[in-house]
């Protein structure tokens, strides 16, 4: 299993097709693969736990906002260690993407200014959760 895993990522199929890790991404401080996948995997662990942390905190919609929004934007932002942020920034903003990606960051945006600015539990946890369909019809 982790044999084809690391194939994948490193780009040693047969099919010769793009790899995860590919050597454009090797800019990214120059980084090993596997530092890359570690990288990846601790940023998307710490996203996580702060949108379970904000799940705690659901009652305080400041508390819960910012913390959401840490973790969603740290899970998010954690495949830049798998592309690189050139290449990401790329694939988000795509013909195809760009809308999903406009919403998506027009509701982190709107999530912050209804807890931290009008102070609405209602529309700050509307807010933090229709941030998800971009995600997912994109996916």
């Amino acid at each position: 299993m982790w044999g084809k895993l690391n194939q994948s990522t490193l780009g040693d199929n047969e099919e010769g097709g793009e790899s995860l890790l590919d050597e454009e991404s090797e800019g990214l401080f120059n980084l090993s693969a596997t530092q890359r996948m570690y990288a990846f995997a601790a940023c998307f662990l710490a996203g996580m736990l702060c949108m379970f942390l904000s799940m705690i905190v659901f009652a305080k919609p400041i508390k819960f906002a910012v913390l959401f929004t840490f973790g969603n934007l740290l899970a998010v932002g954690s495949t830049a260690f798998l592309f690189g942020p050139a290449r990401q920034m790329r694939m988000m903003f795509d013909t195809v993407r760009v809308f999903a990606t406009a919403i998506y960051l027009g509701c982190v945006v709107l999530a912050l200014i209804c807890a931290l600015l009008i102070r609405s539990k209602i529309l700050t946890i509307l807010q933090s959760y229709v941030r998800f369909a971009p995600l997912f019809g994109t996916a």
